[in-house]
């Protein structure tokens, strides 16, 4: 393992709590180094290390990323026990902070040995990295998260807990099949690292000659798309949970998912139809269709109603409209009691329903307009 790159010296009880984890574990486990990546976070990184220290499988090394910072995430860290790498000259965020970190880091790490890459306004759940170490074997690759929503925010916070809890939800239906690495945690296998880094260099996969791309907005999702395409699963099993922060306001919820859309829409373009590439071009279809389809119905529902006021009850769509409350009642149960009621409300839903289509729509117009100027000035 690198050097420390800080002068201060961890506390005891981190200290400790190593020392007594490494008298228990057997020689042959895998060493887990963790990288986090940080922009003035000194609001949030104590937290996201103290939960680190605190995980059933402590790690070996925990390196805060410092990029670019200009508060006190440094001093911070070092107090909590972790490593400081200071990233130099970086100008592509959070992919080009984490080449350079792993750059650093990875020649002193096995094949066998594992990484987790985690957001510095995250804390993982206690048994994160035991249940994410449990999961490899030689067709994982790499083991993401399983996000959910910190309290607050008043109802745009409820409504953003209930998305994540409703993804989680499906994650579980799907037996832990992840669809993204998401980067609020992710642990990798250094050699399925070292694996990407070469395809990048050899061409089979694109944004540049790094371990993350370097020319996508998303860099979390085209590494989901990278290690997949290298033949690997990625999984997100119930037991690696996380708690992130939820956007405060409509204006950076916005931007926020605007970059998420985007970046998928845009990682798509770049990769093509391939057969890992598929499903992602369906469910990207399937969404614009749902869009449109509900934006269709609105519309005919506002007209017919000015023009024919109420229609009534069918029984037969009255039906289909209790199942569907139905379904997303139960999705999202486990969010609390003020979760069901606002999904058995459905208005607040709908609302934040046609707030993501917009996003969707305003993306998928940015891509095409931004592939008609490249297209005119080559």
């Amino acid at each position: 393992m690198p050097a420390h790159t800080s002068r201060s010296s961890r506390p005891r009880r981190h200290a400790a709590r190593r020392a007594h984890a490494a008298r228990e574990e057997p020689a042959v486990r895998p060493r887990l180094a963790v990288l986090i990546p940080a922009h003035n976070e000194e609001d949030r990184v104590a937290a996201a290390i103290d939960g680190l220290w605190d995980q059933t499988r402590p790690p070996d090394l925990i390196v805060v990323v410092c990029d670019n910072c200009t508060d006190a995430t440094a001093e911070i860290a070092a107090e909590h026990g972790a490593q400081v790498f200071h990233t130099q000259g970086n100008t592509h965020k959070k992919a080009g902070a984490l080449n350079q970190a792993i750059a650093w880091l990875l020649p002193h790490l096995d094949d066998r040995d594992l990484l987790l890459v985690q957001d510095a306004d995250t804390v993982l759940d206690p048994w994160f990295t035991e249940t994410a170490e449990g999961t490899f074997n030689r067709k994982v690759g790499a083991v993401g998260g399983v996000f959910y929503g910190e309290s607050g925010g008043g109802l745009l916070g409820l409504l953003q807990r209930m998305e994540f809890q409703r993804y989680a939800w499906e994650l579980d239906r799907s037996g832990g099949k992840a669809q993204v690495l998401t980067g609020t945690g992710t642990m990798f296998q250094a050699r399925v690292l070292r694996e990407v880094r070469a395809a990048r260099r050899d061409g089979v996969i694109g944004g540049g000659s790094g371990y993350y791309s370097l020319a996508s907005l998303t860099e979390d999702d085209e590494m989901t798309k990278a290690v997949k395409t290298l033949g690997y699963r990625t999984m997100s099993p119930a037991g690696c949970a996380v708690v992130t922060e939820v956007m405060p306001s409509l204006p950076k919820l916005w931007h926020q998912r605007l970059r998420w859309q985007r970046g998928a829409l845009e990682n798509l373009r770049d990769y093509g139809w391939t057969k890992v590439t598929a499903r992602y071009f369906v469910q990207q279809f399937l969404m614009g269709f749902g869009a449109l389809s509900f934006f269709v119905y609105l519309t005919f529902m506002t007209v017919s109603m000015s023009m024919y006021g109420w229609p009534g009850l069918s029984p037969f769509w009255t039906s289909i409209g209790l199942l569907f409350v139905l379904e997303k009642t139960v999705s999202v149960r486990r969010a609390g009691p003020l979760a069901v009621l606002v999904a058995a409300v459905m208005i607040p839903e709908m609302l934040y329903d046609l707030f993501q289509h917009a996003v969707y729509f305003t993306s998928l117009w940015g891509l095409v307009r931004r592939s008609e100027e490249k297209w005119v000035a080559t």
